[in-house]
């Protein structure tokens, strides 16, 4: 059985490296997948990971068992990502309006056009995903990052709270904004969630090729085909949800984000320097 994580940090604060190494390996998916929400595009959230993991390395002596690892290091992440330069999603400018107003543009009833080396199902799942994340962006980052934080990945606002050095009820009135405002937004536009609204990922594919958001030969998030195939059942069962329960179900239903490989391998070579 693995060692709980407060193990492998104590562990490497007195300098053991194969349990630094095992610890960053433990965390590193985490940490990406709360950059990739908070940041969209991969390679951003590459290099915002690889900083986040660099500084919970460097300050690993800081901590002091008072929370869970899991708790500190997310507060070592939001905090860089409270300060991060802007992501190119970000540079932008988005606003829910203006957002709105994109996804009204270039719907089509006519099929997708068959694309060499990507099944329609990925297809759907890029487009699916590469929006949603998009809508993210939408909110600014604090309350961008208590949405991350409560209706993606669950934490009751104790936690929450921990994770972005605030009290509680601050936590909840962030949570309960920012959800507001995605909600009102996909109840208004997105088909997946609200069958009487237009915009359908189907309906996408055909603008976003042209507009090279979607690039069929280089998928920026759908990889797996197996589990793109089982969106429909999945949004089935989010549609028999109440309303204000679909938009957080269908970003709990977006794939595992992995780390790529070379962020590991960039703080292993830290390691050894260190």
């Amino acid at each position: 059985m693995d060692a709980p994580l407060e193990e492998l940090a104590r562990r490497g604060q007195a300098g053991d490296r194969d349990a630094l190494d095992r610890l960053v390996h433990a965390i590193q998916d985490r940490i990406y997948g709360l950059a990739l929400r908070m940041l969209w595009h991969p390679e951003d959230a590459r290099d915002a990971t690889q900083e986040i993991l660099i500084r919970i390395v460097t300050r690993l002596g800081t901590f002091r068992g008072e929370s869970a690892f899991t708790t500190w290091a997310y507060r070592v992440a939001a905090n860089a990502l409270l300060t991060a330069r802007k992501s190119r999603v970000e540079e932008q400018g988005y606003t829910f309006v203006r957002f709105g107003e994109e996804l009204d543009e270039g719907l089509s009833d006519e099929p997708p056009s068959p694309e060499p080396g990507m099944e329609e199902s990925l297809l759907l799942e890029e487009v699916k995903i590469g929006c949603t994340l998009g809508m993210l962006s939408c909110l600014d980052r604090p309350h961008r990052l208590a949405y991350v934080l409560g209706e993606i990945l669950e934490m009751d606002s104790e936690e929450g709270a921990r994770v972005l050095e605030i009290e509680p009820a601050a936590f909840r009135k962030r949570l309960s904004r920012a959800r507001s405002d995605v909600v009102a937004f996909t109840s208004a536009k997105c088909g997946l969630l609200n069958p009487s609204r237009r915009c359908r990922c189907r309906r996408r594919v055909t603008r976003a090729v042209a507009l090279g958001r979607v690039d069929p030969h280089h998928p920026l998030f759908a990889t797996d085909a197996s589990r793109a195939r089982e969106f429909p059942r999945v949004l089935a069962e989010i549609r028999r949800l109440e309303e204000v329960r679909r938009a957080a179900a269908l970003y709990r239903s977006h794939p595992d984000f992995a780390a790529p490989s070379t962020i590991a391998a960039a703080i292993r070579r830290l390691l050894v320097y260190r």
